[in-house]
């Protein structure tokens, strides 16, 4: 069986890393109980890392003075952009990165939103 070494992810600033446990590379499945192991494991290590965007949309509505740049269309787009030019280069198709990164995006100013208005209500 050909296992993958886990992928390590360094988050900054804190320095705190995540792991995507063992698993077999998705070229070298050979089985659909391979394959959900490693969709699992992956999954795992996307809950985390989607913790720590979260914790910096916390950051975002204690630091923003006003509710009004919560929404910000300009850095909306500009995230966009760039998510789609690291998913070329990764082989991540833009008919999932784009609204899946829309998506997030949207549920992340939601929850800033929530986050302005709790410190300030």
């Amino acid at each position: 069986m050909c296992w993958s070494v886990p992928l390590s992810v360094e988050l900054k600033p804190a320095h705190s890393a995540v792991v995507v446990d063992d698993h077999i590379a998705p070229e070298a499945c050979t089985s659909m109980t391979e394959v959900r192991q490693g969709v699992d494991a992956l999954d795992r290590a996307l809950v985390a890392l989607l913790a720590e965007r979260q914790r910096y949309m916390d950051a975002a509505a204690r630091i923003k003075p006003s509710r009004d740049v919560v929404h910000d269309d300009a850095r909306i787009e500009d995230v966009v952009a760039k998510v789609l030019a690291e998913a070329g280069q990764a082989g991540l198709s833009p008919a999932i990165a784009e609204p899946v990164w829309r998506t997030l995006i949207d549920r992340c100013i939601a929850h800033e939103f929530g986050a302005w208005d709790r410190t300030r209500g």
